[in-house]
């Protein structure tokens, strides 16, 4: 602590090194300089300080540049959905509402300063969500929609699409077009919007994270833009699991197997199915045999 600092200058640094990640280091970093002394024995400090900065400031955009993400332990899981929009248009809410999570959510610009995480049970999955910072903000994470099965795209105006769909136009994942806080449209208001989000043919939901309204139709959305197949599977003689194993589509006995343990493949003695791939219930099949959505597996072993 330098000599005659300020009470802003003291507290600044507590924030400071509190920090937990980058992104919030740089911006306390820069408070901490905004109350630092101004006397001439504080040269060094200011100019220490000053270095800092730029040093964190080269490491964020350097691991933003090589696309990676910046949150580290972001593990995918086998649906996961990103939450793309501008500051304030509603991300956190939407994201407490639909998930486990409890973001940060504030009127001031920029809340989110990493990427959140939550998961939403829809029906009998886990779909894994994530909130991306704000588009237009430095904490953006351009490496999370490469990972995505699904982009949701959250707008609170139309203008908005086309600068969203600007910088996402090279990702392949499905978009679903969210036009949030529809709580402070009216009715005609709102008929115009979907006919004009109808007319350009976006796969489009209206919402409010605090009425609630649009959010059932959002879930459906989202479920079904995924390009998976559940498969279920059973013992002898036993009810079926009621979580599914989430895979791809075109997979088989095999790949089921490989997924729940490597090395089951080679200790599966017969295999019955129950389901639309079978022929009847309960037919005998192989490794090879390929699956069909909400069929049901069951394994005998050695």
């Amino acid at each position: 602590m330098p000599i005659n600092a300020h009470p802003e200058f003291i507290a600044a640094e507590k924030e400071y090194e509190a920090a937990d990640n980058l992104e919030d280091k740089i911006e306390k970093l820069k408070v901490m300089i905004s109350h630092a002394p101004g006397h001439k024995g504080a040269e060094n400090l200011r100019a220490q300080l000053k270095t800092r900065l730029k040093k964190f400031k080269e490491q964020l955009n350097k691991s933003k540049k090589a696309g990676k993400s910046s949150q580290i332990g972001i593990k995918k899981e086998d649906m996961q959905a990103v939450l793309i929009g501008k500051t304030n248009s509603g991300k956190s809410s939407l994201l407490k509402l639909l998930t486990n999570s409890q973001p940060k959510i504030a009127e001031f610009k920029f809340t989110t300063k990493s990427p959140l995480i939550g998961m939403a049970k829809i029906s009998d999955v886990q779909i894994q969500l994530v909130e991306n910072p704000a588009i237009e903000s430095e904490y953006y994470d351009k490496g999370l929609p490469h990972t995505a099965d699904t982009l949701l795209l959250i707008i609170n105006n139309l203008e908005e699409i086309s600068e969203l769909i600007s910088v996402l136009k090279k990702h392949p994942a499905k978009k679903i077009i969210i036009f949030n806080k529809v709580d402070k449209l009216n009715e005609k208001e709102k008929r115009k919007i979907s006919s004009t989000l109808q007319s350009k043919k976006y796969n489009f939901v209206l919402t409010s994270a605090k009425t609630r309204e649009g959010i059932d139709e959002l879930k459906n959305k989202l479920i079904q833009s995924f390009d998976k197949i559940k498969i279920y599977t059973k013992e002898p003689r036993k009810e079926k699991s009621p979580k599914p194993i989430i895979m791809k589509p075109n997979s088989n006995v095999k790949d089921v197997a490989e997924k729940i343990l490597k090395g089951l493949s080679e200790r599966i003695t017969e295999t019955k199915i129950y389901g639309p791939s079978a022929k009847f219930l309960g037919q005998k099949v192989g490794l090879k045999h390929q699956l069909k959505n909400l069929d049901v597996v069951e394994f005998k072993t050695k």
